[in-house]
């Protein structure tokens, strides 16, 4: 039988151990992310689990950080959100700055193809507080996200500028996969300045780097690049390589825009071959995957407007309730004191023995007082839940209809968009002449603008609930 001694000893060595465990599973799973999304999602509920069990708050926010990184990848923006919200409030609460800071930059991924401005303050922040610790993997991360949106916005000059950083940044605290995706970003903007030859040589080195970290994901979006440059050298095996491997890993991963990508490149290469059959096979398939991924990005980028409305009502509900608290804490004290000097009123009263008429008066004035105050605060309080109830049922007719613009929006101006395309991909290779589909173009624009009409005029008439 162990000694007390022992015991405790052998307990905490144990409780180490597993406090190591939810670090190394979270770090397992970040590091796959580029990798396996799902697994990601998968490991860090597992080091969810054993640091909620240990109550490790610290470890529980780098958990629910790391799944909202998987559900980022997985295109799943609002189940992201939702975690990425609860990682920054655990990092609040034990005043960790930098793990803020790494929310941050999570969530400005987020929002990069809703709003520029956004993101960019979103990493403005992150930088600020990396810079402020000399967080080097911080500093670089956030000057690389900074760089993936001025490209974007397609100011190439400045994205290069910042990937530039990010790259010296890497390569000075020896983070290779970092060196890795900097290396792609840097050999994208040079393909789009048309230094072919630069941008070649940069990705062909990303591309080794990343198979030797089997960073899946990272070599599927730099392969698009990479065919894109040997279709502009007319050297179509190669492309065609590039492409193959980058749809398969694409697909390992479970990122369907990267394989609709990929799928347009070869369209576009049969095109230049002049294979017309499979060209036209590859075009079937952008217009099935595309109505999909459209679909799933709009969805998405919904959830996430309205899980983000969501989390500023009930906010402002938090303030709301505060406030009433403070209110009620006031009239505590007032009703106290108004008490206190009751009290002392009546003691004068006794004392002095003045005329008994006098000290009810006073007594009964100071009661209505009491009376009228609480009365106040009632009415305060259900002016506000009445205010609560109104907001309420607004957010929800709001989000009803942006449920119902989505579904209108997929279903109803996708079909037009769709045939839209296919006429005026006939028209540029020259299969149809403009003449002859100039009616049904017209067609495809009215319908297209009936709908938008229709549900502009939905959406801006309070007293319709719906989009019909």
């Amino acid at each position: 039988m162990l000694c007390c001694c022992c015991a405790k000893g052998f307990q905490q060595q144990a409780i180490k151990h597993d406090e190591q465990t939810a670090k190394a599973l979270n770090k397992k799973a970040y590091d796959i992310r580029l990798t396996d999304p799902k697994k990601t999602v998968a490991i860090g509920k597992q080091a969810h689990e054993i640091a909620t069990e240990l109550n490790l708050t610290k470890e529980i926010a780098e958990a629910n950080r790391v799944i909202g990184i998987g559900f980022y990848y997985l295109t799943e923006k609002d189940s992201a959100l939702n975690r990425y919200l609860l990682a920054m409030k655990q990092f609040q609460y034990i005043h960790d700055e930098l793990g803020e800071a790494k929310v941050l930059n999570n969530i400005g991924n987020l929002w990069t193809e809703i709003d520029y401005d956004v993101t960019l303050g979103y990493y403005q922040k992150a930088l600020k507080i990396a810079k402020k610790y000399n967080k080097k993997d911080l500093i670089a991360g956030s000057y690389m996200n900074i760089g993936n949106t001025y490209y974007r916005k397609k100011q190439y000059n400045t994205a290069l500028k910042y990937f530039e950083l990010s790259n010296r940044v890497f390569t000075e605290i020896d983070n290779p996969v970092g060196t890795t995706l900097s290396l792609q970003n840097m050999g994208v903007i040079h393909y789009h300045l048309n230094n072919l030859e630069q941008s070649e040589k940069l990705l062909l080195d990303a591309h080794e780097k990343a198979k030797k970290h089997e960073l899946n994901n990272t070599i599927a979006g730099m392969n698009m690049t990479l065919a894109s440059i040997y279709m502009k050298k007319n050297n179509f095996k190669k492309a065609e390589e590039y492409i193959k491997e980058g749809i398969a890993l694409s697909k390992l991963t479970s990122d369907q825009k990267k394989t609709y990508d990929l799928t347009f490149i070869s369209y576009k290469l049969e095109e230049k071959r002049k294979n017309y059959k499979k060209a036209l096979y590859y075009l079937r398939e952008i217009n099935i995957l595309d109505s999909i991924n459209y679909t799933k990005t709009i969805t998405s980028n919904i959830n996430l407007i309205q899980e983000t409305i969501k989390q500023q009502q009930t906010q402002k509900e938090n303030e709301l309730t505060i406030q009433a608290q403070r209110n009620a804490k006031n009239l505590s004290l007032a009703i106290g004191s108004v008490a206190i000097l009751c009290f002392f009123v009546i003691f004068l009263l006794v004392k002095t023995n003045r005329k008994s008429k006098t000290s009810n008066e006073k007594l009964t004035i100071l009661n209505e007082e009491v009376i009228r105050q609480k009365n106040n605060v009632d009415r305060i309080n259900h002016q506000l839940e009445e205010l609560i109830a109104e907001r309420t049922k607004d957010l929800i007719i709001k989000n009803q209809k942006l449920s119902e613009y989505s579904s209108h929006l997929s279903h109803q101006i996708r079909g037009p968009v769709a045939t839209l395309k296919g006429l005026m991909m006939l028209v540029e290779d020259k299969l149809v002449e403009s003449a002859e589909v100039a009616p049904q173009i017209k067609k495809c624009v009215d319908d297209i603008d009936e709908q938008i009409m229709g549900i502009n005029e939905a959406l801006h008439d309070s007293s319709r609930k719906g989009l019909s």
